[in-house]
């Protein structure tokens, strides 16, 4: 699949990133600061979270999870750990993957691992015996283009009595120009959309069971997770490079105002198959 030079930059900064924070304790400690775990993990998911949407897909043993953008492992190696379920984990960098797969091996955790497109994800089309029993994701929809293609294929692939749970960032309604620049320009790659998550989830065929706003901790984990970074510069500069740990601290800067004022929220959604 040929995918446009801005998306392709994107999934290899992740591949690199992924690899250098796994490779350094001081990156893997702020991290467990921060969310609570220790995998190398770029998205804002914390242990609560996690536990959150444990709770909400009703997973245990015999469930079949689905962790899409997984990245080296979590939450999805964690849930799998702590409820008993089977997962499986996809995503595109490569590198990430390997990583999962060694925490995996680590732990002791069976799990299937595939390097897979959310817009066409590899497995049977679900149906009453078929298909995932839990579908999760985590900031991954506002890092891609095409969202109504992932939400599409999450619901091919979905048991009838599935259940998702996936959270994204996204820019606040009713912004003014100056405001929604400021908010797009801090937000993530490909953060803007062109209909609301609750429209493009319909035309996709689930229905919103519960809708959270994760704003307010959100904020916290971004502030202190840059307070971290910035007080271990060092070892930002070490582990990315001179350039690399500038554009990450500008990108924070960048971020922390419109997270800050509510122009950048973060929210969670629980859905199932539409009836």
């Amino acid at each position: 699949m040929t995918r446009p030079p801005s998306e392709q930059a994107l999934i290899d900064r992740f591949s690199t990133t992924y690899q250098r924070l796994a490779s350094s304790q001081i990156m893997l400690d702020i991290e467990r600061a921060v969310c609570g775990c220790d995998y190398g993990c770029t998205s804002w998911t914390t242990r609560f979270e996690a536990d959150t949407a444990a709770g909400l897909l009703g997973l245990g043993p015999g469930t079949r999870l689905l962790d899409i953008g997984s990245g080296s492992g979590w939450p999805g190696l964690y849930l799998a750990k702590e409820s008993g379920c089977t997962v499986t984990l996809t995503d595109l960098p490569l590198a990430g993957l390997k990583i999962a797969q060694q925490r995996a091996e680590s732990d002791g955790l069976d799990c299937a691992i595939v390097q897979a497109d959310g817009t066409a994800l590899p497995f049977k089309n679900g149906g009453t015996d078929e298909g995932f029993d839990a579908i999760f994701h985590s900031d991954v929809l506002c890092c891609l283009i095409d969202k109504q293609g992932v939400l599409e294929s999450c619901r091919r692939v979905a048991h009838a009595d599935a259940r998702m749970v996936f959270s994204v960032i996204l820019i606040a309604p009713d912004l003014s120009g100056a405001d929604y620049a400021l908010a797009a320009n801090g937000g993530p790659a490909f953060i803007e959309t062109d209909a609301p998550y609750s429209e493009m989830l319909d035309r996709a065929g689930w229905t919103i069971t519960k809708h959270i706003d994760l704003t307010a901790d959100y904020f916290t984990a971004f502030a202190k997770m840059f307070a971290l970074e910035e007080a271990n510069e060092d070892e930002m500069v070490r582990v990315h490079g001179v350039t690399g740990s500038a554009d990450i601290l500008a990108r924070r800067r960048a971020s922390l105002i419109p997270i800050e004022r509510g122009l950048l929220r973060r929210e969670l959604f629980s859905v199932v198959p539409t009836a």
